[in-house]
């Protein structure tokens, strides 16, 4: 049997399965839902300070509500990363999205999740020991793989 997937979400997935029920960042949520033994949810506290900044501008009073679902998932928060965690990963990332790989490695991240195809998508860097993917080629391909030899 695998051990377990450590799965890292972006907070840009968070807030898609948070406003529509459709599309694959929701349908993650529904697979977090359904606790399966061997996934483990991440989050970044730096993305959940994110998302609430978001919310903040379009819909303050979700705020509480995140929190309170990604609790329920059963999601690990990973503490905000230090400065020295933080710019190690610049220039390789945007200034912005260096705290979100911080995080990842920090939380020892099997995989993480992003749409973020500017930034993130494609990064290849020989320090990263996790495939970065969409939403859509987790959910496709890299989730049914691993299940499936889990279960073995």
């Amino acid at each position: 049997m695998a051990a377990s997937l450590r799965v890292f979400l972006d907070s840009n997935v968070v807030l898609s399965a948070f406003f529509s029920d459709r599309g694959a960042p929701s349908r993650i949520f529904d697979v977090l839902a359904a606790r399966l033994p061997p996934l483990h949810p991440l989050i970044g506290e730096y993305n959940l300070i994110e998302i609430e900044r978001n919310l903040g501008k379009r819909l303050p009073e979700a705020r509480p509500l995140v929190r309170a679902l990604i609790e329920k998932l059963g999601f690990e928060i990973i503490p905000l990363p230090g400065l020295s965690a933080v710019s190690q990963w610049i220039p390789a990332v945007a200034p912005k999205d260096a705290p979100v790989i911080a995080s990842a490695v920090a939380g020892k991240t099997s995989v993480l999740v992003t749409g973020d195809k500017k930034d993130l998508l494609g990064l290849e860097d020989d320090r990263l020991a996790f495939p970065i993917l969409s939403p859509t080629v987790f959910l496709d391909s890299f989730l049914p793989r691993f299940l499936a030899a889990w279960k073995k």
